[in-house]
């Protein structure tokens, strides 16, 4: 029991500063209409003085001296237009936006999984997807035709197609290695068959070419030697007398699944001696080092686009729905903007952060873990990167409404002061966390006299980029807003922010104090509850806009709790996804991958 005592401690602390910071404020006054054209003019548009209370009442007048008034959107026309049944089709609609769901965050999920362990079935998943896909696109065209334009000027459905096109060129270029095999087996087979040629085509066929038995001792991998590099170089200098014998001892069958099992080093290797390419695929492969590193940039550059074709999806779930409900038009739009993309990627980041606790990226050692082999980059140094990259780009985002020689708002100087301690932040944390540095920075403890061992591995401690996001959370929890309700529902992501800095810098604590050796994924559980604060104050950020504030307003749902409560419960829905995306993953490849067996508690 005494090691929950700070865990306790953050849940104390975290929803005492929530209801301390939505507490805040003092007697409600009226602004009058003098008064509060000297604050706009100091402060910006809709950014009242801090001397003056948030108002509890939503003041119309006001809101239109600064935007239009809200136009009618398609939400209007299928949910409050009761009295004419004929213009509304909101089943169209939900039958888009399920298809384009099944498409992004299940088909293609599905389909990277598969294709990254080489399965079999991957080309039934990326059919589902164009399937999917389809069948979202037409449902969309039919309601566009029955209902009139309310968004003039959307580009949602030229992104969309934008994004087809980029998931079409990754299919044509996966489908080159199908042709490959196709040809392989041609070019191997001495009996022709439509069931072979298919059997191929499908993944089901070996596409490499009959290999010696040396080397099987080059691409397989033992199990029992999986979680030490080391032992598996080792390996390959043993005598490979009993690797032949095994070879010979299976059955053809066994052969074949060996061969297909531990192949996947490379796909495009004939190394048969006895094959008419091998001296040329051997020059190929050891003189030109260069080629292979482009290979390996070619390979990381696709398996990163694939990738993010998900991350696209939710930008277009984002869109469909601003677009759908009319919203971020005019001077709404850069404030709309800014929340989406800030609170899109700490939603993002969370649910990443989240993966990492369940195991995600072990080989790499990113999830709490020893990694099993060198050369991959720490996490903490991949997410300084985007964080460092997101504040040097959005340093002067505020200023593209504003006029040439417009002087700077208060407002302007808040969030430009929070994009450049990102950058500058960041950018020191990067230059800890470069070996180079730290290598300089170790020779001003150094006694040329004494021998010192280098330590057997580097995990990164340095909390910055947690104390940066609290740093923001805090902020932004203390941020004025004009009305009450907004004040408190940016508190509630502010100290949903500062809540996750409290369990990060726990969790590099634990690590401290206890380092890993394993290979395994760790799951310190301060990552599990760090995660989930990231992710639900990232959503609440969302939730912050100014528009969707005013809205809620006018329809009397401006409720802090219902607000909070949808959050949580959305945040445990996107859990669950992700629970069932890694969980697949590591089902997939207990089935098709001859790996070790780890226990079930890993």
């Amino acid at each position: 029991m005494r090691g929950m005592h700070p865990l306790r401690l953050v849940f104390a602390t975290s929803f005492v500063l929530a209801y301390v910071a939505s507490s805040a404020g003092a007697s409600v006054e009226s602004l009058r209409s003098g008064e509060w054209a000297e604050f706009s003019r100091r402060n910006g548009d809709a950014h009242a003085h801090h001397g003056v209370a948030p108002l509890l009442q939503l003041n119309e007048t006001e809101v239109t001296l600064h935007h239009q008034p809200t136009p009618p959107s398609y939400y209007t026309i299928d949910w409050d237009n009761l009295e004419q049944p004929e213009s509304r089709h909101p089943g169209l609609i939900i039958t888009h936006a399920l298809f384009m769901s099944l498409a992004f965050f299940f088909f293609l999920p599905m389909s990277i999984m598969m294709r990254s362990l080489k399965h079999s079935w991957h080309g039934v998943a990326v059919l589902g997807f164009y399937a999917s896909f389809a069948l979202a696109c037409g449902a969309s065209s039919v309601y566009r035709k029955l209902t009139p334009d309310m968004y003039p000027g959307s580009t949602h459905a030229s992104q969309s197609y934008k994004i087809f096109a980029v998931a079409l060129v990754l299919t044509l270029i996966d489908m080159l290695g199908a042709l490959r095999c196709v040809v392989t087996y041609l070019r191997g087979a001495k009996q022709y068959t439509l069931k072979g040629i298919v059997r191929a085509l499908w993944g089901r066929e070996d596409c490499e070419l009959r290999v010696h038995p040396e080397y099987i001792a080059l691409i397989s991998e033992a199990p029992e030697s999986i979680d030490n590099p080391k032992e598996n170089c080792q390996s390959f200098d043993a005598p490979h007398s009993h690797y032949a014998e095994d070879f010979n001892r299976e059955d053809p069958e066994q052969r074949r699944n060996h061969l297909r099992t531990y192949s996947n080093v490379s796909d495009g290797t004939l190394l048969d001696p006895l094959s008419p390419n091998f001296e040329e695929t051997q020059h190929d492969i050891t003189l030109s080092p260069r080629i292979s590193l482009l290979c390996r940039i070619g390979r990381a550059t696709y398996s990163a686009t694939e990738r993010a074709l998900v991350l696209a999806g939710f930008a277009m779930f984002l869109s469909g729905i601003v677009v759908y409900t009319g919203g971020c038009r005019e001077k709404y739009f850069d404030g709309c903007l800014a929340h989406l993309i800030k609170g899109g990627i700490f939603w993002c980041y969370g649910l990443i952060s989240f993966a990492r606790f369940l195991g995600w990226s072990s080989q790499r050692g990113w999830a709490r873990n020893r990694a099993p082999s060198a050369g991959y980059p720490t996490p903490e140094m991949v997410e300084s990167t985007v964080i460092f990259l997101y504040g040097a780009t959005n340093t002067w985002m505020e200023r593209f409404s504003a006029n040439p020689g417009d002087p700077f708002t208060i407002k302007q100087v808040q969030h430009i002061g929070i994009a450049v301690s990102h950058h500058f932040s960041i950018l020191c944390r990067m230059a800890i966390e470069s070996k180079t540095v730290r290598k300089w920075l170790s020779t001003l403890g150094a006694d040329p006299s004494e021998s010192v061992s280098k330590p057997e591995d580097h995990t990164s401690f340095n909390p910055v980029p947690a104390l940066v996001i609290s740093v923001t959370g805090a902020v932004m929890g203390a941020h004025f807003q004009t009305y009450l309700f907004q004040v408190q529902i940016h508190a509630l992501w502010g100290n949903l922010l500062i809540a996750f800095g409290l369990l990060r810098c726990l969790t590099y604590f634990f690590l401290w104090v206890a380092p890993v050796r394993s290979t395994l994924p760790s799951r310190p559980p301060t990552e599990l509850l760090g995660s989930f604060f990231l992710t639900c104050g990232g959503l609440s950020f969302m939730f912050s806009t100014e528009e969707v504030t005013l809205m809620a307003m006018r329809r009397g749902r401006d409720d802090i709790m219902m607000f909070a409560i949808t959050a949580v419960a959305i945040t445990f829905l996107a859990f669950n996804w992700t629970i069932g995306v890694v969980g697949f993953h590591g089902w997939l490849k207990t089935r098709t991958t001859r790996s070790a067996l780890y226990p079930s508690s890993a």
